[in-house]
């Protein structure tokens, strides 16, 4: 007699996919393996519940993708996971509609996200994988109280707060990265504040400070860009997050990937419309319309390049990349909206020196989002969140996370389950096949006697 075994079933058998935290990127690859009895998975948490971000969800801040983007919906627009559904459950699909949200609550979406992560299967949180070591044909995943066997392993620990060297040695209470802006700003009796950065995590800190600005007398907000720049929103910017143009990305060469990210990069980390506005006026307000004597300073072009104690307080030598200057700020608390990078687990630490890396630090990335490594090929690593310089701007974002989770089913499965084929194109990106020039013209063009 034949047993076909499930999820469910034996927990003793080796399973074909195990994964190493629950984000939302692994969450949504959980909620589509519903859909796929035949391939036994389990994803590994060491936190004892699911929580996105806790330590940014301040008042007003907004989701800058649309709530179809969201777990499945891409891919799969009947589960029951998608954020239409969560609206349905909670009895509030109307009100939600009736809101007109030009941007969703991004509390909101955490919501739906710990709802999904509630109630879908194969989720195991207080578990710490203490090391995985790979052997024979499988990853053995070790716990404190016990192992796991997988044919393939998926890392979905999302990226970690980046710290610039400057700023590390003074780490506390009052230098602190905005990942804990939640929990820090509260408290912070800070009568100078420099923030640095001048992406949306920096626009929502400065915001949540102006909202309350008593205790304050000088704020600086720095940033190394020419401008506070607005996000890049537009419909043909918006291309870029889209799988015909992660397909037409993956066929450039190193260089290439390079400057066509650096040409994105403000459809990904600009400020929304509504942070500059909130910001700005804000800033008209106290100047001009109540009695405040907040000194604030917006600083575009400045780059840190040193930071000393100065007694219970900072110093920070900055450079002015506009005019060539050196500036002085003294500060008695930092925030640091400096932005996250990948980084492999602690839990590989085994595998490290089998695994390729890029000069970013990312590992190396086949088309499928398995690493490159050292192991056999019927042992796959893919990674989630990782593929930014492989795989384009998007991969860091919500966009693709449904489409990017159908792609590495599919490659489980070794056939097209779900239907990851782009969509009509509204841009055309790659060279056409079948386009060429001709020969009078290409020997013209190589020779220089062309111009624009």
């Amino acid at each position: 007699m034949t047993v076909a075994f499930t999820r469910r079933d034996a927990l003793s058998e080796s399973l074909d996919l195990a994964g190493i935290g629950i984000g939302p990127s692994n969450l949504s690859l959980a909620c589509l393996l519903e859909s796929v009895p035949e391939v036994r998975s389990r994803f590994f948490e060491r936190r004892a519940s699911f929580d996105w971000h806790p330590g940014m969800m301040m008042p007003g801040v907004e989701l800058q993708s649309s709530f179809l983007k969201d777990l499945v919906t891409p891919v799969l627009p009947t589960s029951r996971w998608s954020f239409v559904s969560y609206l349905v459950a909670h009895k509030r699909l109307y009100a939600f509609l009736n809101a007109n949200y030009e941007a969703v609550p991004r509390q909101e979406f955490a919501r739906y996200l710990a709802w999904v992560a509630n109630g879908v299967d194969g989720l195991r949180y207080g578990t710490d994988i203490r090391d995985v070591e790979h052997c024979d044909d499988r990853f053995v995943l070790r716990f404190d109280n016990g192992q796991e066997e997988a044919k393939n392993l998926v890392i979905g620990t999302g990226s970690s707060p980046f710290v610039p060297d400057w700023a590390k040695p003074f780490l506390g209470p009052d230098c602190f990265h905005n990942s804990e802006a939640k929990s820090r700003l509260n408290d912070l009796r800070a009568a100078r504040i420099v923030v640095v950065g001048g992406g949306q995590s920096g626009g929502e800190v400065v915001e949540a400070l102006l909202g309350d600005a008593s205790s304050m007398k000088e704020l600086t907000w720095i940033s190394r860009r020419h401008n506070f720049e607005p996000i890049n929103d537009t419909p043909f910017s918006n291309q870029v997050f889209s799988p015909e143009y992660v397909q037409a990305y993956l066929k450039l060469s190193g260089e290439q990937k390079q400057a066509a990210l650096k040409n994105s990069i403000l459809t990904s980390d600009g400020l929304s419309i509504s942070t500059i506005h909130s910001i700005y006026r804000r800033l008209y307000a106290l100047r001009y319309l109540e009695p405040s004597t907040l000194n604030a300073s917006l600083s575009p072009n400045r780059d840190v390049i040193q930071m000393e104690r100065n007694g219970n307080a900072y110093r920070l030598i900055v450079r002015n990349h506009f005019d060539g200057g050196i500036e002085v700020l003294h500060a008695d608390a930092v925030v640091l909206a400096t932005g996250y990078r990948f980084r492999l687990p602690d839990a590989l630490g085994s595998l490290s020196e089998r695994i390729s890396l890029d000069r970013n630090g990312y590992p190396n990335l086949n088309d499928d989002y398995t690493m490159q490594w050292t192991g056999p090929r019927t042992n796959r690593l893919f990674a989630q969140n990782a593929g930014r310089y492989s795989h384009g701007i998007a991969d860091s974002q919500l966009s693709l996370m449904a489409w990017r989770s159908a792609s590495i089913v599919n490659a489980l499965l070794g056939r097209q389950h779900f239907d990851a084929e782009p969509d009509n194109a509204q841009l055309v990106w790659a060279t056409e096949a079948g386009s060429t020039m001709p020969h009078q013209l290409r020997a013209g063009y190589s020779d220089g006697m062309l111009s624009s």
